[in-house]
């Protein structure tokens, strides 16, 4: 049975930044691969013109909120998120209709000289925004002093290059997108640090009530990707932590020997001054990931992983949504 077809381009809602627009040129041109108009539409968030510690905004799900609304105006058709930024809490009114095949979920150093982490010396000041990463480099005991930073690629990067930081903690798949992994000193063992649930993974969200944009959606949904994510988020869910929360989690595919499939997940749960680390796994079918997350969870809080998560950021409040079209531009 053939997907239906729109009449008009797809409205695709992006951020309006160099990754962001990136990675929603990769689904629009996987979407024209298949037959399909699209057009780009900027949307701007707060989170793009605000460059306030994300915690003081309420997390990262202020990158979502002006996609969100935009989509719920009628403005674009679908909106393109990075998973690990979009908040577990379902938007009323729309559906992640498709999860694509995902990046490299690992975090990545970028270090002046081509250093590795356990080549960096006691006092290395390392930049990240993220309070998942900053628990886990204390954990390792190293002697880093972590600062917290906000920015594009470009402008965190830019800490190493002029000399102001030691090195900065990234997401791979980031810099997989802008073709600049080449500029990286290692991707990080997630022994050392596992990635935020749903890392490297984009969301494809539609209006639940377009039918068509549904059935569009669902031809780049990857199953196992998608079983993946879901249990990564349901440990996040349950231990009722935001984007932002000290969680990190990663979960994959095995393939046992009978040939039947199983997600193993790992989570860790810490404290951004390396005062708690809790690391802990879970095993279960393949189709049940929310199950497994939730178990983990519970094993994560059992073990005092509530005593370090933040309350859950409330729901983004109606943002002003200003949107610019591929055809506005080029005039």
């Amino acid at each position: 049975m053939s997907t239906p077809r729109h009449e008009r381009p797809i409205r695709l809602g992006t951020r309006r930044s160099h990754l962001a627009v990136t990675q929603s040129t990769h689904v629009a041109d996987a979407l024209r691969a298949r037959g399909h108009e699209v057009e780009l539409v900027e949307v701007t968030t707060e989170g793009d013109i605000n460059l306030a510690p994300l915690a003081q905004m309420g997390g990262t799900g202020v990158f979502a909120a002006a996609l969100r609304q935009a989509l719920l105006s009628g403005e674009v058709d679908m909106a393109v998120h990075s998973l690990k930024d979009l908040p577990v809490a379902r938007e009323p009114g729309l559906v992640v209709a498709g999860i694509p095949t995902r990046e490299d979920p690992r975090d990545i150093l970028v270090a002046r000289d081509g250093l590795t982490l356990g080549e960096l010396p006691a006092g290395a000041v390392v930049g990240t925004g993220s309070p998942r990463r900053a628990a886990q480099l204390q954990a390792l005991g190293l002697g880093l002093e972590i600062r917290d930073i906000r920015g594009n690629i470009d402008t965190r990067m830019g800490f190493v290059t002029k000399g102001e930081m030691d090195a900065v903690v990234l997401a791979r798949a980031g810099l997989a997108r802008v073709g600049r992994t080449d500029e990286a000193s290692e991707t990080i063992d997630p022994l050392q640090m596992l990635p935020a649930p749903g890392q490297g993974a984009l969301a494809l969200e539609c209006r639940e009530d377009d039918e068509v944009t549904r059935a569009v959606l669902a031809e780049l949904d990857d199953a196992d990707t998608r079983a993946a994510v879901t249990a990564e988020r349901a440990v996040l869910d349950a231990l009722e932590a935001g984007c932002a929360a000290p969680v990190g989690a990663l979960a994959e595919i095995v393939e046992e020997p009978d040939g039947t499939l199983e997600i193993s997940l790992r989570a860790f749960v810490g404290a951004t001054d390396g005062s708690l680390e809790l690391r802990r796994s879970e095993v279960g079918p393949y189709d049940d990931p929310q199950g497994i997350g939730e178990r983990l969870a519970r094993t994560l809080l059992d073990d005092g992983a509530a005593a370090v998560i933040p309350p859950r950021e409330p729901r983004q409040q109606t943002p002003r949504v200003e949107t610019t079209t591929e055809s506005e531009r080029s005039k």
